[in-house]
């Protein structure tokens, strides 16, 4: 069973993309750690976009709730693990339409697997690696479960907001996961 459908088996939303690698698919995974893949220029400047108004706020005087935390990120979610040379998966909760992203923090894989999703959205972020002929087949699939009818319908007016940016965040960090697995 895939870590995908084992941390998050039923959804509501879901995203995937692919692309050929030439490389062996431990090869492929093992680059997605490294920072030169995941801190994408083009993400920075889009995320930084999204916080820009809580962010301003914090600087004018008003409240804030980004004001002394860093940029989202990578590091936002939650490691809930790798499957050999086949699957790594990440985690993420809360209600993300909020300025802040109204994150719940999750330590580890068994706290994402017993958060109870009442008021919240949980998200599971993967990466598989195929064996394709002279390489691998990476695909990153992007799964959303929105705990109630309240999140769901919050979370619907964000996704067709974001998801325009969050595929080209996926299909960028696919050609940098192939331009360093090479």
């Amino acid at each position: 069973m895939r870590l995908i459908d084992r941390f998050l088996p039923h959804h509501q939303f879901a995203e995937e993309h692919s692309r050929f690698i030439p490389a062996s698919p431990a090869r492929v995974l093992d680059v997605l750690g490294r920072p030169d893949v995941v801190d994408d220029p083009i993400a920075r400047s889009l995320i930084a976009l999204r916080e820009m108004p809580n962010r301003l706020a914090g600087r004018l005087g008003f409240a804030s709730n980004l004001r002394h935390r860093p940029a989202f990120g990578i590091a936002n979610f939650t490691f809930l693990g790798r499957d050999g040379q086949h699957e790594l998966a990440y985690g993420l909760a809360g209600r993300f339409w909020q300025s802040d992203y109204g994150l719940v923090e999750v330590h580890d894989a068994a706290a994402f697997d017993a958060l109870d999703s009442a008021g919240i959205a949980k998200l599971v972020l993967n990466f598989t690696a195929e064996p394709e002929g002279a390489g691998a087949r990476l695909t990153t699939r992007t799964r959303v479960w929105c705990g109630d009818d309240e999140v769901l319908r919050r979370f619907r007016l964000y996704w067709l907001l974001i998801r325009p940016a969050s595929g080209l965040i996926r299909r960028r960090l696919l050609k940098r996961a192939h331009d360093a697995a090479l």
